[in-house]
């Protein structure tokens, strides 16, 4: 399954995630995958849902992982009738106030994860595209950060903030020693190893300073770049401009952000307000 994921050089991410799904479906019932079928999985969905109560989302991303192995690994055509793929609801996304977002990066445990934090909110990248992050994707000169084959394997270019390239520069300048590749390098085998730091340590940055916060909010890494799009949207950045800037293929997913923006929400009136109501709870029209 290894082999097939690469020669359709799928993302790192869904390659493990995939993996991961393949293992745990033949952990479950102790058996080898390949020897497993479609009453299976429909038992092994259900579990997923009453056992370990995952929702909807995941549990369509374990199913796509399973029909990639029946379908591309194993040659099973037949087997795609028997995986209903559950519908996913439509949630909006957290979205943080400008001034919440102020007391999350104020809140930040260090320097470094101060630094994670502005880049995520600046630049509107995902976790994972922070910490493929590298030296030469930093052009001062045209202020601009590239960056590099993200989600889809596609680049894009974003704008650099005056204000983040003074504090990058503030935050390198006293260091002791400055990367060489990744601009975030992390903990390779070897002291030598210069390779992108663990993704799992970004989120645990941004959950701590949203503890720190206080924000009862649920905030995670992708919550900033949600904030990115929606703040964007509301100091009048068109649609079109923030669809290039998160590299999003259709326009229509651009679009959900009308649903977060409050300057676009509270631009139509309440039909209520054109109502000419008399004070109090009574009115001389009622009957009794």
């Amino acid at each position: 399954m290894l082999e097939e994921l690469q020669r359709r050089n799928l993302s790192p991410i869904t390659t493990r995630i995939y993996l991961r799904a393949v293992e745990e479906f033949a952990q479950y019932y102790k058996t080898p995958p390949d020897r497993l079928g479609p009453k299976h999985i429909r038992e092994y969905q259900a579990h997923l849902f009453t056992d370990r109560k995952l929702d909807a989302i995941s549990v369509a991303q374990q199913l796509s992982a399973l029909r990639f192995f029946y379908l591309k690994t194993l040659k099973r055509p037949w087997i795609v009738q028997d995986m209903a793929i559950p519908k996913r609801p439509i949630r909006l996304p957290e979205v943080l106030s400008p001034e919440e977002v102020e007391r999350l990066i104020q809140c930040a445990a260090s320097p470094l994860h101060r630094i994670w934090l502005l880049i995520l909110y600046a630049t509107g990248m995902r976790r994972e595209e922070l910490i493929q992050l590298k030296i030469a994707d930093i052009d001062t000169d045209r202020m601009l950060v590239r960056i590099r084959q993200g989600k889809g394997r596609k680049d894009r270019d974003v704008m650099l903030s005056p204000k983040l390239l003074d504090e990058l520069r503030d935050y390198w300048r006293p260091a002791d020693s400055t990367p060489k590749t990744y601009l975030f390098p992390g903990k390779g085998p070897n002291q030598n190893a210069d390779v992108p730091m663990d993704a799992r340590t970004v989120f645990n940055a941004v959950q701590q300073a949203a503890q720190r916060a206080g924000l009862e909010k649920h905030v995670r890494p992708h919550t900033l770049r949600h904030c990115f799009a929606t703040h964007l949207l509301e100091s009048g950045a068109d649609l079109r401009t923030i669809q290039l800037l998160l590299g999003h293929v259709d326009l229509k997913t651009t679009s959900h952000y009308l649903h977060l923006s409050g300057r676009h929400l509270k631009a139509a009136a309440s039909p209520l307000d054109s109502l000419m109501l008399a004070s109090g709870p009574k009115n001389s029209n009622c009957k009794k």
